[in-house]
């Protein structure tokens, strides 16, 4: 198998991009992570996406992204695990790349989520979940985070207001993205008064609804130098599963698919969690971002919370996260988020993240996770130059 790098990235800003329609969004991604590559064309096209189908009413998106990029004789089709189906995409890629099979790949992510109402919108998000057990009941990804958040609570002792700085630390690190959906801080007091969405998960606790889409070109790592200044390597790729359903989970606070993944990753890197500069985690809610660094192996079960408390997940922190803002701030496009962690982990390690900048930043982790913690899917990045 052969070493896999990233050798350009593109993305566009997250928002509500009404007038836009799906093909741009590919398109202005795309082309732009081409031209980072100093390439203009690739051996197959992978497009991580979730709802094309169900809210644009426009599936069989590879094929709509060669025709309208130009590029016929490139293979490609969409790849779907909920919203870890930017990281599956470029799972596929990357082992395509690695295989020997195919040389250049491009991998896009793309949502389209704000042409639509937003009850047809927390629906068409619903079906990650288990269709005949826990959607058929009424539940929503809001009212399951709710249900973990509210559980963790009591199993731990935390009150609500102390998972506030997981969202003031990706709100703060937003303000200075130019591709966020928000672009300005929040305060402790903000936290305390947005309104409930369902208890105890408040609107700073979640990640909106959104539009956007992001990219990367992969190529060998061995000839990765001469297509890039500042190639990165993809050290680590790996995948954990979990039961889809919550309550068919031994411990549902376990989150044991992103367990399974960061595992398999750090053996596949040669490395252990203290090794990692930043880790740009899944932080769609709060308790979401609590959990993962647990998962991760960050903190002791029930001490999540503890390392936003003690500020050790700002830029300065012990662990960094969501350098760029993560999915509170940047936003969360559901199928392109994997692509836009991936592609702010590279900045960093090119050493481009400008107000953000890890110092000396070498190593990073992205982690994604689909439907309430089913498939989880983690890579490590290592600067090459």
């Amino acid at each position: 198998m052969r070493d896999v790098a990233i050798i350009g990235t593109g993305e566009i800003p997250v928002d509500e991009h009404w007038t836009t329609g799906i093909r741009h969004l590919m398109l202005e991604a795309g082309l732009s992570a081409m031209r980072d590559a100093n390439i203009e064309s690739v051996d197959a096209l992978y497009v991580g996406n979730m709802l094309s189908g169900e809210i644009v009413g426009q599936s069989h998106l590879g094929a709509l992204a060669v025709d309208f990029m130009g590029l016929d004789n490139a293979e490609a089709f969409k790849v779907e695990a909920a919203c870890a189906s930017g990281s599956a995409a470029l799972r596929v890629g990357t082992m395509a790349v690695a295989s020997g099979l195919l040389d250049l790949v491009l991998v896009l992510g793309v949502e389209k989520m704000t042409d639509t109402s937003g009850q047809e919108t927390s629906a068409a998000l619903a079906g990650a979940a288990d269709a005949e057990y826990e959607v058929s009941q009424g539940i929503s990804f809001v009212a399951l985070n709710a249900l973990l958040m509210q559980r963790y609570m009591y199993d731990y002792g935390w009150k609500r207001e102390d998972f506030a700085n997981f969202a003031i630390t990706a709100h703060a690190n937003g303000a200075n993205n130019p591709f966020a959906m928000f672009q300005r801080p929040i305060s402790a007091e903000m936290y305390a008064r947005s309104p409930i969405i369902a208890t105890p998960v408040g609107l700073m606790d979640a990640s909106p609804i959104c539009d956007g889409a992001a990219a990367v070109v992969l190529a060998p790592a061995e000839f990765a130098r001469a297509l890039s200044p500042a190639p990165v390597k993809i050290k680590a790729s790996a995948v954990g599963m979990a039961p889809l359903a919550v309550h068919d989970r031994k411990d549902p606070l376990a989150l044991e698919a992103a367990r399974i993944s960061s595992r398999k990753a750090y053996a596949q890197a040669g490395i252990k969690p203290e090794d990692l500069d930043f880790f740009e985690l899944h932080d769609a809610f709060t308790i979401m971002a609590a959990l993962s660094l647990e998962a991760a192996g960050f903190a002791e079960r029930g001490k999540g919370v503890q390392l936003a408390l003690d500020n050790e997940i700002s830029l300065k922190g012990r662990v960094p996260m969501a350098t760029m803002g993560g999915l509170k701030a940047r936003g969360h496009p559901v199928g392109a988020t994997g692509i836009y962690q991936v592609v702010e982990a590279v900045m960093q390690l090119r050493g481009l993240a400008g107000a953000n900048q890890i110092p000396g930043a070498r190593l990073g982790m992205t982690q994604n996770i689909g439907g309430s913690g089913a498939t989880v899917i983690t890579h490590i990045f290592e600067a090459m130059s």
